[in-house]
């Protein structure tokens, strides 16, 4: 069933990674000023001429950007018509457009305005979140027919922990945006160190960092628990038990790729973008067990 719905959804899946990724790479190599303070213009123009490499970057992320917001779009009402019966449909498909429009709308904003760095790292945080809206939308077209929904029974502290983990998350996620967004990658030298001394404080670039270090540990902690207790509570929800040995490993790979940026002196660029895949995808993972354990069991 919905054969073009899934494969649709699948690379519209694909198209949301492109400009996440894309989105990271304008972070990354400073090129959020790569067209000037016009939008959707750049320097004025429909077409840069002698574009300089930051122009490109950011010229070509708008372009992505414009024609995968126009595939999600384009999915939330294709999904909303063929899956109205599937009750999570209508949120998904609301949620997914109400994300990148906001998305796009922020963007905007911080190259016509100019934003402060908080609210430049909502930038990212929003992006993960519509990535998971897109991936669900899609997991949603594959479940249809199935004769009975995946569902799990769990105790009501195993959800509330739960939910206190995803949300927890998405915090450790706008963390490790503001970081780079006040340009800390790399004010703590070393690990588990920084610069030479265990606890440098919270204050200035440093602390920023150091923060994000502390909060990236104790999620490792967290997931670390989630998985323990669904294997030793609940090991017949198979679906539950894989989707968090899965987020575990992703969260030691985040962890690893976070290292390899401070030793590799945020040189790779391929490590960083890493670093951003990793995350999303996790919280993609996660949404994914929100929606199973928000339905009632059978």
């Amino acid at each position: 069933m919905h054969k073009r719905l899934k494969i649709y959804g699948i690379l519209t899946s694909i198209g949301v990674l492109i400009v996440l990724l894309q989105g990271a790479l304008v972070t990354k190599t400073g090129s959020g000023e790569g067209c000037g303070a016009t939008w959707p213009l750049c320097f004025g123009e429909v077409i840069p001429t002698n574009p300089a490499i930051e122009t490109i970057i950011e010229y070509s992320h708008r372009i992505v950007s414009g024609l995968v917001g126009a595939m999600i779009i384009i999915l939330a009402i294709w999904s909303w018509k063929q899956l109205k019966h599937v009750k999570e449909v209508r949120f998904m498909a609301t949620a997914a457009v109400i994300l990148i429009i906001f998305q796009g709308l922020l963007g905007a904003g911080a190259v016509v305005f100019g934003q402060s760095k908080a609210i430049l790292a909502l930038h990212f945080g929003i992006s993960a979140m519509s990535l998971a809206a897109v991936v669900l939308l899609t997991i949603l077209a594959f479940e249809d027919g199935r004769v009975q929904k995946i569902t799990a029974r769990v105790s009501t502290a195993y959800k509330a922990y739960f939910f206190f983990t995803i949300t927890y998350c998405y915090v450790v996620i706008y963390t490790g945006a503001y970081v780079k967004h006040m340009k800390a990658t790399l004010a703590c030298a070393g690990f588990p160190t920084c610069n030479g001394v265990l606890f440098p404080g919270f204050s200035g670039p440093v602390g920023v960092q150091f923060l994000h270090r502390l909060a990236g540990i104790v999620l490792v902690l967290v997931l670390l628990v989630l998985m323990i207790w669904t294997i030793a509570r609940f090991k017949k929800e198979m679906i539950l038990v894989w989707t968090s040995v899965v987020a575990f490993c992703l969260i030691i790979l985040q962890m690893i790729s976070g290292i390899s940026v401070v030793f590799t002196q945020n040189e790779l660029l391929s490590v960083g973008l890493l670093h951003a895949l990793i995350i999303s995808v996790l919280f993609s993972n996660l949404s994914y067990m929100a929606m199973i354990l928000l339905r009632k069991p059978q």
